[in-house]
């Protein structure tokens, strides 16, 4: 037998079965997960500033939140994805908000950390008075469920906690089962921070939660090893005992090992490697349309050449919709071009434009007559997806005079990246964590210029529509609402939606449990094996 370079990864993979089954106390193959991704996290904490999209993942499996969403079948089958208007007790044993509608109350099951430590009331203060205080990603989404400042959390003894809420939001009690409002061990914590009152050094790179999961190893863009936490009590023992996540940049390596069955599922292969492997039959494929999620091309409005809105138009009605869906997506997604004059009350939802070079070029020619270069940024750990858009982007503005050049940002570096907002154009896939449309603008059009504003756009117009959907329980005014904040962001262009994509995960067929997440990164703990 020749020995190739992918024979000796498939080999280098697959040895921690064997090597570990052999022992009489390790996990067998059947307690084993092998996953394969592009590339992992970052970082062990979700809340730090420049956190990557998977360390998500880590505050998912290995922390714990006071609530989580109720699991509910995909209607295409292949497992189950979660009803964000159901709410289930994680952390918390009950929980009932006040006659006033004006707070919360929860009472915590008897808990412990993976330190031993029983989980208190005090320990939920600190984790959350940390969320809103510790600046960046965590605190604005906080903010989005009105969720503010450290006084509204309140100890009222060893296992009952109530939060105050400044207004009445629909978004408050959701935004406390996403992944950011996790609860750590704060003594822990605190014994480790040397000094730092939010120990952000120590916890980037330890974990001190009480979830399901405990990182045993962590080699940043190597591996990350998982075990079980045996103890663990909010919910039903995860039947995996250990979980091996490879980070491997090559697509090509990862769907071989995918298909020949060394690998156990894998996240994040292109498009039409998920075609493909459908198309086969050999594997199961498992896809979900994102919900409130879409590819967007964001245009600088504060610095550069695209803070003229003819430009942003212009670009809007050049861009090659049904090309992009098809070389970058391969159909595994929904256009998002030719839409209604007046939207829907929904997102994502199609703009009006579409591939119309006259247009774009009567725009382009009064607003630049001369042209000019500018560059066009995206994150490399999306390459074999967002590539494509960027090649076909940059082809199709050639003929309005407009040179692209393309930047990849490594994807550890890509938040911190766009943070600066001094980038003239960005291709971004963003997926707003609780569906609601005013929720998908909050975060990337709204002046609060969170962190995936990544357009710097800034109008209070638009941040009154946005806030009044927000805050109004008229469902007609809602609609409204919505109707016209799109249509605003429409006609002004800081954002195009260019695709909304499907969430695709391939997995050998012994694999069940399969579970989608708002976050969009492996839950392990309800996957099986054998």
């Amino acid at each position: 037998m020749t020995i190739t370079r992918r024979t000796a990864l498939a080999a280098g993979l697959a040895a921690p079965f064997v090597a570990r089954s052999a022992s009489a106390q390790a996990p067998s193959r059947n307690e084993t997960l092998l996953l394969v991704q592009e590339y992992g996290p970052n970082s062990l904490d979700m809340q730090g500033i420049g956190a990557s999209q998977p360390v998500n993942g880590v505050a998912l499996n290995c922390y714990d939140r006071l609530l989580r969403f109720k699991p509910v079948p995909i209607p295409t089958g292949g497992g189950n994805q979660v009803s964000m208007t159901e709410l289930e007790g994680e952390l918390a044993e009950s929980w009932q908000v006040a006659s006033d509608g004006m707070s919360c109350t929860f009472k915590l099951r008897d808990a412990k950390f993976h330190s031993g430590r029983a989980v208190t009331a005090k320990d939920v203060k600190w984790s959350l008075d940390r969320a809103v205080s510790i600046g960046g990603f965590a605190t604005t989404q906080m903010a989005a469920g009105s969720m503010e400042k450290p006084e509204q959390f309140v100890v009222l003894d060893d296992k009952t906690f109530r939060i105050d809420f400044i207004r009445k939001d629909k978004l408050t009690m959701p935004n406390l089962a996403v992944t950011i409002p996790f609860v750590f061990d704060s003594e822990l914590a605190i014994k480790n921070s040397g000094g730092d009152p939010w120990a952000k050094d120590w916890l980037k790179n330890n974990v001190a939660g009480s979830g399901a999961f405990k990182v045993e190893s962590w080699k940043a863009g190597v591996e990350t090893i998982y075990v079980r936490n045996d103890a663990w009590a909010q919910g039903k023992l995860p039947t995996l005992r250990r979980v091996v996540a490879r980070d491997i940049a090559s697509p090509s390596t990862r769907r071989a090992l995918i298909e020949r069955g060394d690998a156990d599922i894998s996240y994040g292969l292109p498009p039409k490697d998920f075609k493909d492997l459908i198309d086969a039959g050999k594997v199961n494929v498992v896809g979900v349309p994102i919900p409130n999620g879409a590819y967007g091309l964001y245009l600088n409005t504060q610095v550069g050449p695209f803070t003229d809105m003819r430009l942003r138009q212009a670009v809007a009605w050049v861009l090659p919709y049904e090309k992009i869906l098809q070389a970058s997506l391969f159909g595994r997604g929904v256009e998002m071009s030719g839409g209604p004059a007046t939207p829907k009350a929904a997102w994502p939802t199609p703009f009006p434009y579409r591939t119309d070079l006259a247009k774009a070029k009567e725009l382009a020619s009064a607003a630049a007559p001369g042209g000019f270069s500018t560059t066009l940024m995206f994150d490399a750990g999306n390459a074999t997806v967002v590539e494509p858009m960027a090649v076909l982007i940059k082809e199709a503005l050639e003929p309005l005079g407009i040179k692209v050049e393309i930047s990849k940002v490594p994807g550890s570096n890509f938040r911190a990246e766009i943070a600066k907002k001094t980038n003239p154009m960005v291709i971004n896939r963003f997926a707003g964590w609780l569906d609601y449309p005013d929720y998908y603008l909050f975060w990337t059009l709204h002046g609060a210029n969170s962190i995936f504003n990544i357009a710097s756009y800034q109008n209070p117009a638009l941040d009154r529509l946005v806030d009044a959907a927000r805050f109004t329980a008229d469902k007609a005014e809602y609609d409204r609402s919505v109707v016209e904040f799109v249509s605003l962001a429409a006609r002004e262009v800081p954002l195009i939606p260019i695709a909304q994509p499907t969430h695709d995960v391939a997995m050998q067929k012994t694999i069940g449990g399969y579970q989608f997440q708002p976050c969009r990164e492996p839950d392990f703990r309800y996957l099986t094996k054998g």
